[in-house]
């Protein structure tokens, strides 16, 4: 049994070479295939990943970048039984692909496999244990989604019709692991190492304004377009605490308009919305002893919730139908 390891990026150019080598590196005796599915890189990405013997392949027209879209385009262009997932700013640990292939042929119900991501710090000395939190799905055992990528059984992706939505920009991995939960697979994280990280440090605000530029905060929105009429659906609302949070938030922008209606003037209602909003961001900022986050943390809940609607009423694509793309070097399954 072997693997197609499916590397997804965007503007990588500084750290795809050392994730195609660990890739090619950590293939089972040397078999299987590295696939790099580019989303239409503008930078060096391409030039050098084409010094390696691997199989990439790019989106054309009119297919446009999105979290979703990545996995999905590599994975149409796979084989072989297991697929495992990475990113492009990633190294993968050299024995995870088997001690993982091993765990999925030992349980025939666990779709997917994948172990603790190495958060690399600045200076490139020391690594750092990310994703032990004791929550659903950050702790070792069984989780709901697998986050930052794994290793997949490729019959239970064939089980559920696709492995990634392409109409998604986040919330792709959760969706995955709900429609395969809701199909009765399981998903399972190892104590062990998957992935070694090289993280980016950016302003918060800066990031916040990254995200409704590239639409990443739409995702919710999309994911819940995504899920209605489907059995799925209300294990959304079980799952993602953010979507309560987000519902609740819609009830205090309801409130706060209502203000204007039922006080005898609007500078009460103003006065009145300001104290609530300060409120808000005191709470916070005594919830995470910074001011700077409680400010923020009011800030990106009004924004998440002004994307929402915006992510649930964009037309969709069939998820199935294949990713308008190209082969750029290699040969592939679809040839």
């Amino acid at each position: 049994m072997t693997v197609s390891i499916i590397i997804k990026a965007l503007n990588e150019e500084r750290r795809i070479a050392a994730a195609i080598e660990s890739a090619l590196a950590a293939l089972p005796a040397g078999q299987g295939e590295v696939i790099l599915a580019d989303s239409g890189s503008t930078d060096r990405t391409i030039e050098i990943a084409k010094q390696y013997p691997i199989i990439i392949v790019q989106i054309e027209a009119p297919a446009k970048p999105s979290c979703g879209l990545g996995p999905q385009l590599g994975y149409q262009y796979s084989q072989y039984p297991y697929i495992c997932l990475m990113d492009g700013d990633t190294e993968l640990a050299q024995d995870f692909i088997v001690e993982a292939m091993q765990y999925l042929e030992a349980n025939a119900r666990v779709a997917g496999v994948t172990g603790h991501v190495m958060e690399r710090n600045h200076d490139n000395l020391e690594y750092v244990r990310r994703g032990l939190r004791k929550t659903a799905y950050k702790a070792v055992g069984v989780i709901d989604r697998i986050n930052c990528g794994g290793l997949y059984r490729r019959e239970a992706i064939e089980n559920i019709g696709y492995l990634s939505d392409r109409n998604l920009h986040s919330y792709e991995e959760y969706d995955l692991g709900v429609r395969l939960r809701e199909k009765g697979w399981t998903l399972f994280r190892l104590d062990r190492r998957f992935v070694y990280h090289t993280g980016h440090n950016v302003n918060a605000y800066k990031l916040l304004i990254r995200r409704w530029q590239t639409k990443y905060i739409r995702g919710i929105g999309e994911l819940l377009r995504s899920a209605t009429g489907k059995p799925h659906f209300k294990m959304l609302f079980a799952d993602l605490p953010e979507l309560r949070l987000w519902m609740a938030v819609y009830g205090w922008i309801i409130l706060m308009l209502l203000l204007f209606v039922v006080l005898p003037h609007m500078g009460y209602a103003v006065l009145v919305d300001l104290m609530m909003i300060g409120t808000a961001v005191g709470l916070m900022s005594i919830k995470n002893r910074s001011v700077s986050i409680g400010l923020y943390s009011v800030v990106a809940w009004f924004a998440h919730a002004a994307a929402l609607p915006l992510g649930f009423f964009t037309r969709r694509k069939n998820p199935e139908a294949f990713i308008e793309s190209k082969i750029l070097q290699g040969k592939s399954a679809v040839d």
